[in-house]
């Protein structure tokens, strides 16, 4: 594969990941971090692989699979770790509920 196209393949790839990623408005978050994760791995597999001197299709499409189940598991991640914060704010809460309660009872 000459230069020049090697270039256009990483140029069209580049673009096309552009206009996918523009369309996640309507989507919820784990949609939209598999779909970034697959472009950008796409991506990323594409020009590595047409650097290497491979073909960057096996490329994108390997990147992208590793990119989307990354982009997912860290989604995951994301949402385990907020619901934890939320469940110690809860408990945080409460305990000082209790706690303000009692005191104002003994101190009167």
């Amino acid at each position: 594969m000459t230069t020049m196209k090697k270039l256009i393949a990483i140029t069209s790839i580049i673009t096309t990941t552009g206009f996918v990623t523009t369309g996640c408005s309507n989507m919820n978050s784990s949609q939209q971090s598999t779909l970034s994760g697959a472009a950008i791995g796409a991506a990323a597999g594409a020009v590595g692989t047409a650097v290497l001197g491979g073909a960057a299709i096996w490329g994108a499409v390997g990147g992208a699979a590793v990119g989307a189940a990354g982009g997912y598991v860290y989604d995951k991640y994301e949402k385990d770790k907020q619901a934890n914060n939320q469940a110690q704010y809860n408990q945080g809460y409460s305990a000082g509920q209790k706690a303000s309660s009692g005191s104002s009872t003994t101190s009167k």
